[in-house]
């Protein structure tokens, strides 16, 4: 009924590395009983999300697995049998309730200040009347008889639990009259036949839970061990809004923060591990994972450390040899995208100086797209400065120029910004009447084309000797 947004990553992530912690399988089954509320495309872009945030199920539609299909509307027969089960037994009843009849009961309750709820009239009438209604061809769904004497469950998270649902809900529709089950019916029989060991869920479903099990009993199956999620809430403790869309994994795909890091900041404010800890790994996740440390406290998420979870993980990345050479080339083609308009020349855009520029800035950033933004323009994007506007700053500018390009023919090793600052600092000495601040503008003229930006020193420690002399050149030459 929608895209995958972090609540729904949160139930998947913990799913996922609690299957893989006991080499166990994660399964993706799409609900779509609700025909009413499908949405195009949201089956294949819940895929898509998990793949993108490297949590990839074992068994789904798109891949397929021993217990398919995957998807509850390819299912219908197994629902439609499993329905049947139950009316033979009485354990469930045919209901032939009009939506006007059910929509007076609504208004009738609300009225007079009750939960609304189903009256259970139609499971007093006998096999006779049934086949006679039936015979008449009246609308009718499955509804599911709801017994009292209830017995606990022991969920993995809150513990011993029972939810009388018999005292305070009427019997609830398992076979709409559409064909299609409803979420109560579809999941055991699905859960049931697909052989499912644990699942785990948020903390809504809890109280439906006695109702899933009085299914499991009617049917006479063992039902799976159930461990419900508490709520992630936005950091004031109200609910993450999905109305801006700020939610949706899709956004921050977009936007381009690393997988790893929402993996990360979801479970760094919940719990069920150790400790607190930024900049944990899928692998560091699984490993330190215990159900048992799962706490039934609502996990506050605040976004706004989003982006130095992405810092500490893009920092990572930048590290490893494998994942930077992946950068790189998101990062050419963001440039290309971004400035390919202004004729970036090709020599900015070689593996080796686009390599450069992501080690130098590494701990700097905290998205790859800052690097493309107007303070670093200056990286991609060779300025066109004449002799003539430089020297309106200063008339030592050749002078200026050779001292720089000499000290540049020294420093070819390493750059440091301290060292620099020192330098520069006594290259300014050298000088018969510029200021130092006279000689930065110059030189930062000369090398980005703008009045501001990063320090003179940090432009010349990310350009590098080989670029900063062709640009001193190229503007001393013009």
């Amino acid at each position: 009924t929608g895209f995958l947004h972090l609540g729904g990553l949160r139930t998947a992530l913990y799913n996922y590395i609690f299957a893989k912690k006991h080499q166990g399988a994660f399964i993706l089954r799409v609900e779509d009983t609700d025909q009413n509320r499908v949405v195009p495309g949201a089956a294949e872009g819940i895929e898509d999300m998990l793949d993108w945030a490297g949590i990839p199920p074992d068994e789904s539609p798109r891949r397929g697995g021993s217990f398919g299909p995957y998807q509850q509307s390819h299912r219908l027969d197994l629902y439609r049998k499993a329905s049947d089960m139950l009316l033979e037994r009485g354990a469930a009843y045919h209901c032939f309730c009009t939506p006007q009849r059910l929509e007076l009961l609504k208004k009738e309750a609300l009225r007079s200040q009750q939960t609304p709820r189903y009256d259970n009239r139609c499971r007093h009438l006998t096999p006779t009347e049934v086949s006679e209604k039936l015979s008449q061809g009246l609308d009718w769904v499955v509804r599911f008889r709801l017994e009292r004497g209830v017995e606990p469950f022991q969920d993995l998270v809150y513990g011993w639990n029972k939810h009388e649902v018999a005292d305070v809900e009427g019997d609830p529709v398992i076979l709409k009259g559409d064909g299609f089950p409803t979420y109560h019916l579809a999941n055991v029989v699905d859960d049931h036949y697909m052989g499912i060991s644990h699942v785990l869920r948020g903390t809504e479903w809890l109280a439906s839970t006695s109702k899933h099990l009085l299914l499991y009993k009617a049917f006479g199956w063992d039902p799976p061990q159930f461990g419900h999620l508490p709520l992630l809430l936005n950091k004031y403790g109200g609910k993450l809004s999905k109305r801006q869309g700020d939610i949706f994994l899709e956004r921050f795909a977009r936007d381009g923060f690393l997988p790893e890091a929402l993996l990360d900041i979801i479970t760094n404010c919940g719990s069920g591990f150790a400790e607190k800890q930024m900049g944990r790994t899928l692998e560091e996740l699984i490993s330190q994972f215990e159900i048992g440390r799962i706490t039934t406290h609502s996990a506050l998420l605040d976004l706004e450390n989003l982006p130095e979870f992405n810092r500490i993980h893009l920092t990572r990345h930048i590290e490893n040899e494998g994942l930077r050479q992946k950068l790189i080339r998101e990062l050419q083609l963001l440039v290309e995208h971004v400035y390919g308009d202004q004729q970036v020349e090709q020599e900015v855009l070689e593996k080796e100086y686009v390599e450069r520029v992501l080690l130098l800035r590494k701990g700097h950033i905290s998205l790859l797209k800052h690097l493309v933004s107007s303070d670093y323009s200056y990286l991609w994007v060779r300025p066109s400065v004449s002799r003539e506007q430089l020297q309106t700053i200063s008339a030592e500018v050749d002078e200026i120029g050779k001292l720089v390009l000499g000290l540049m023919a020294r420093q070819a090793a390493v750059l440091t910004v301290e060292e620099l600052n020192k330098d520069l600092r006594s290259l300014q000495k050298q000088t018969k009447e510029t200021a130092y601040s006279s000689m930065m503008k110059i030189l930062r003229l000369a090398l980005s084309g703008q009045q501001h930006g990063p320090s003179v020193a940090e432009m010349m420690v990310t350009l590098g000797p080989k670029e900063v002399c062709g640009r001193i050149h190229k503007a001393l030459s013009s």
